[in-house]
This record gives C-alpha cells, structure tokens and sequence, in this order.
C-alpha cells in the first residue's frame, strides 16, 4: 500500500512538501530483512524480533523549482508520481469543496466545523477569513483537474476495486488537526517555526507512529508526512494480504456531493492511536 501526501502551497514548487509513505511489515520478525525495493536503508533494524510488527516508511520527494506550480501541470505531476510508485490514495491538505446547503451551518462546511480548521467554507463563493481565497481557488482547481485525471473523492462505503478496477481516491487532510488527533503538539506557523521546535515534533510523532525517512523532513514535508498517515489505514481497508498499519483513521463530514452545479461538502481525514475509534473504512 502506497500513499502520496502533499502540503500544497502556491507561491513556488520548492514550498510544496510531497511525501510517499507506505507500509512496512517483517513477517517474520527478522530484523536483517531489507524492506521495499531492496534498498537497504532498514538493514539491522530492530524490529524486535515480533512477527508482523509494522512501521512506516517515508520518502521525500523534493521539487526545486522557484517559479509557481500552474495547478493543471501539478496535477499531472501528482499523478504521475501516484502512477509510477503505485500509489492509490492522493491526500491534499486543502479544501475540495463549498458548504452545503443543508447542513445547517452558518458558514462552515461539517468537517471544517469538526476540526475548527483555519479557513471556512461558506455557500459558493465566500470564504472566511477573505485571506485564504486565492489559496480556496487554487485548491478547488487542483481537485477538479485530478478528477479529470480519474481521481475520485473520497464516500465512504466505496468499493475499491468495481468491476476489478482499482480506484484512485483523494482524501483531504488536515495537519493541525492530525497532530492533535495522535496527542502531539501541532508544529508553529512556517515563519514562526523554528529547527529546534521541527526537531521536537519529530521526535514526539516518531514515539507514538514509527517513521523510517530518506531525509530529515522541513515544515512542509512534516506536515505532509503527519497528514498523510490516515491513507495509510484507508488503503489497508481493501489489501487483506497486508497488515494494518500503526495508525488508524478518523474520518469527520458528510459526503461529497454535487448541488447548484458546485462541489459541497466532503470528509476530511486525520490519524487516530488504533483503538481511537470514530473511523469509516472502505468495503473489502
């Protein structure tokens, strides 16, 4: 099981934080076992010694470039990333939907109001604060031109693979809240954030989840990494060959819908310590 995780940002490539996690098992309990492509970076672990034991593998995937990323070109990146190292859920850390008009809300849609997220969405059109607008605008395109490229949001209840055909879900994060879901302090704002406060998130998330990573992870490639532990559960949800993951996930909204010609609602995911309950899983 593959998952890609991305923290978006808009001003320039090199902002993004793109990460790949994937699951991490030693059946056997054999802790000179090299995992994942044989590349070796797990040789002598201690795994100690307990069959099925699992962790988390992570790769970085930096992009350099300093100009900003056209959304429809991001897209195409993405899901070529997806398609070469088999990933099947795509998590983005921005909102893919409006409000409905139903839910009974005054602005917000039902996961943004779960979570008390940063930005809210209103009824077609009206963001609060007015800040995040051109961030809101860029991440409704980024999620319809995924769709264009077979991307599905994610409903509960869907089946994996209809007619043997495996789907390709995008699930929507939220860092802030995926810290606090797993009892870990959330990491400061990126200008507010200093090494020494990366170094303690670090460390406090590996405790709870363990994370093996091809490089020491900045602000957004942390935040990617911690916002894309829930695909891990919702991927093993339909791979029975695989054990679960050390993470399991809470999943908060109502279904995406089409209404007025717009997308409204949705569910947004976070991690949960197994056991934490309130998770909705695919069918098998």
């Amino acid at each position: 099981m593959v998952v890609l995780s991305v923290h978006l940002a808009t001003r320039s490539w090199a902002e993004l934080g793109v990460a790949l996690l994937r699951l991490q098992t030693d059946p056997e309990g054999n802790p000179d076992r090299d995992w994942e492509r044989g590349s070796g970076r797990d040789r002598g672990r201690d795994w100690g010694g307990m069959p099925g034991k699992t962790r988390v593998g992570c790769e970085i995937l930096p992009w350099q470039e300093a100009e900003a990323p056209p959304v429809v070109e991001l897209a195409e990146r993405l899901d070529a990333a997806c398609r070469r190292y088999g990933a099947t859920v795509l998590m983005l850390d921005g909102p893919q939907a409006w409000m409905a008009d139903d839910t009974g809300h005054r602005h917000s849609r039902t996961a943004e109001r779960a979570l008390h997220t940063a930005a809210k969405m209103g009824p077609p059109g009206t963001v609060l604060p007015g800040s995040y607008e051109r961030f809101v605008g860029y991440c409704l395109a980024l999620y319809d031109a995924l769709a264009r490229l077979g991307w599905r949001r994610l409903v509960a209840g869907q089946t994996a693979e209809p007619n043997g055909v495996r789907e390709r879900f995008l699930v929507e994060s939220y860092p802030h809240a995926a810290w606090k879901s797993l009892g870990v302090r959330p990491l400061p704002a990126r200008r507010r954030c200093r090494v020494s406060d990366l170094a303690r998130a670090w460390e406090a998330l590996t405790a709870v989840v363990p994370i093996d990573v091809n490089r020491p992870p900045n602000h957004a490639q942390m935040q990617a990494i911690v916002g894309g532990l829930p695909g891990l559960a919702l991927a093993a949800d339909w791979d029975t060959r695989q054990a679960r993951p050390p993470v399991e996930s809470r999943v908060v909204g109502e279904p995406p819908r089409q209404q007025g010609g717009h997308w409204r609602e949705g569910y947004i995911a976070v991690p949960v310590r197994p056991g934490g309950g309130d998770t909705i899983r695919f069918r098998r």
